[in-house]
């Protein structure tokens, strides 16, 4: 009874921190006065435990708190990820399979606008059969600058994330013990599983969506510029308002990747333990805990969630601005500088401009977001290792001792 008694007192201690104001009253006046009696002392344990250390003012414990990083992802994140598998050698194949797929695709439709007659009365530059027979062996150069990209891209990726998957195992079996006995590492395995489900599944066809996307927001930037170069005036704003977003959302995405392991955490605890918790009547003490734990973590995900949408808002702004400038000086050009075909491909191109743009900005942010997930493996691969676990210069025989016999004196 004086173990179940003490232990009551000392919950009762945690729930008046805990807990709200005005939601402690409902605990005993016992708890509130050993809450007060503990307090100092606990306070000034910790002191003297901070004192304690090698005399050049740092902490005594073996590992740390664990901290959230900010600032911009470094770029040797990206160059680390890209050069992990083969060295980076199949990046350039990759890029130049898409930058073939996007002039091939351009020179198809400027060959249609080019070649397609305007009217039964005007004769066509080309036959109906060289018509079809260019345009069909450029949709096929097309298919195969597909081909080839996926296929230098899938095994890139997969490599990757397979290295990734060995080293921080290595890297975790073999840290010191210290690691696995503090809380920070509790909550930074909890996050291993789904970082490397990000890294496995969805990085990779990101980074990827990026370079498509930004060659292809390149020739179609090309394509208008013919007629109206005025949209470099809008295009530069637009570059320069997604780097500003990008730092927003990256520091959201931190928060939430912090908010998520403590749910996962306590979830398990709750659950390994749910007959203690049943036994003590604590059931809605961590039914709130689970509660406020989730609402913490919904919270940046709606901020982070508002912030794209008031960012891909922006974009179709700027965009049917673009267009607008576009149309204006196609409508004022006197008849016979442009071709009518070409006039109606970069009318066609400029119609699909805020949608380029927008999934341009949209996966440069779901990028900068995942890479976070690169990011905390890399720090997995830098943990400090223990002692070896052999050392081959001063080992003794697999069969020693072969005869005598082993004393032990003052054995502890």
């Amino acid at each position: 009874m004086e173990l179940v008694g003490a232990h009551q007192d000392a919950l009762a201690a945690i729930d008046a921190i805990e807990v709200p104001n005005g939601a402690s009253e409902a605990f005993s006046s016992s708890g509130a006065a050993s809450l007060s009696g503990s307090l100092p002392s606990a306070e000034k344990k910790d002191k003297q435990n901070v004192k304690q250390d090698d005399g050049h003012g740092q902490s005594g414990q073996l590992v740390q708190e664990e901290e959230r990083e900010r600032g911009r992802v470094g770029f040797w994140v990206y160059w680390k990820y890209l050069t992990l598998a083969y060295g980076g050698a199949l990046v350039p194949f990759v890029l130049l399979a898409q930058m073939l797929f996007e002039v091939l695709h351009i020179a198809s439709n400027y060959w249609m606008a080019w070649a397609a007659p305007a009217s039964k009365d005007v004769e066509p530059p080309v036959s109906m059969y060289t018509l079809i027979y260019v345009y069909v062996a450029l949709a096929l150069g097309s298919s195969v600058c597909t081909f080839v990209r996926a296929l230098f891209l899938v095994p890139a990726a997969y490599k990757t994330a397979t290295l990734l998957f060995n080293k921080m195992h290595v890297s975790i079996f073999r840290a010191p013990m210290s690691f696995f006995d503090s809380t920070p590492s509790g909550r930074i395995l909890n996050r291993a599983s789904t970082d490397q489900s990000l890294v496995d599944t969805s990085i990779a066809n990101r980074m990827g969506s990026i370079a498509f996307a930004f060659i292809q927001l390149g020739g179609t930037v090309v394509v208008m510029s013919q007629v109206a170069w005025q949209v470099f005036v809008v295009f530069i704003p637009v570059i320069a308002i997604c780097l500003w977003y990008i730092d927003t959302a990256r520091e959201l995405q931190r928060m939430v990747g912090i908010c998520k392991a403590p749910i996962i955490q306590h979830f398990v605890e709750s659950i390994t333990g749910s007959t203690i918790i049943r036994s003590f009547g604590k059931e809605n003490q961590f039914l709130a805990t689970n509660n406020q734990l989730m609402d913490a973590y919904s919270r940046p995900k709606f901020y982070n969630a508002g912030a794209m949408e008031w960012l891909c808002f922006r974009m179709d702004m700027l965009s049917s601005l673009t267009f607008a400038i576009s149309l204006i000086f196609l409508i004022n050009l006197p008849t016979g500088i442009i071709d009518p075909g070409i006039a109606g491909l970069v009318v066609t191109y400029g119609l699909n401009l805020n949608i380029m743009q927008v999934t341009l900005v949209t996966s440069m942010c779901n990028l900068e977001n995942k890479i976070i997930s690169v990011e905390r493996i890399l720090q997995y691969l830098s943990l400090p290792e223990e002692a070896p676990l052999s050392i081959s210069e001063d080992g003794l025989a697999h069969n020693w001792p072969s005869e005598g016999e082993i004393q032990l004196h003052n054995l502890r």
